[in-house]
């Protein structure tokens, strides 16, 4: 998938698009539901956009006011009829989009069980399961197993890679 950057960022810039809310307060969009729901991370979001992890978490605030254009991006990365992301009423998700985000979840169990298992019988069982949801539904060939590596950070901490040391070297070409 291409990278898309998207344009609208955390509070300075976002001041002046909240001044157009058309009802401020009001929820217009379901874009942190729809996410959770097909697990997918914040950050997947963040790197598939080309935008840092704080703007998703204020792009995910369902009175943000996004253009059409951030909107559209966000139906790419997840997959879902635009229709859906917004919101007209307080009606649930479609039941298509709903049975799209299950099967996402079964299809990310499934590819872990895949992943990890050491046993034999297990493992067949859990290659017969992913050929089968493929089967069902072809566009999930491509979902990856749910993490399990470490625990989950909060938004203050750091991860390992800012933990390194880097030498002195590395940014000796890009100072010109």
């Amino acid at each position: 998938m291409d990278s898309l950057n998207v344009g609208v960022h955390p509070p300075a810039v976002a001041q002046a698009a909240s001044l157009s809310a058309p009802a401020a307060g009001r929820p217009l969009h379901r874009l942190a539901e729809v996410r959770r729901l097909q697990g997918i991370t914040r950050r997947t979001v963040a790197r598939r956009l080309n935008i840092d992890v704080a703007t998703v978490k204020y792009q995910e605030q369902p009175t943000t006011d996004l253009p059409l254009s951030t909107l559209y991006a966000w139906q790419r990365v997840l997959d879902s009829p635009l229709s859906e992301l917004l919101v007209d009423t307080d009606e649930p998700l479609s039941p298509p989009v709903m049975q799209r985000a299950r099967m996402v979840r079964l299809m990310k169990t499934a590819a872990a069980i895949l992943e990890r298992t050491q046993q034999p019988s297990i493992r067949r069982m859990a290659q017969m399961l992913v050929e089968q949801l493929v089967e069902i539904m072809p566009e999930l060939k491509g979902v990856s197993p749910w993490h399990a590596v470490g625990r989950r950070r909060t938004q203050d901490e750091l991860g390992q890679a800012a933990q390194r040391r880097l030498s002195t070297d590395t940014f000796h070409g890009l100072i010109d």
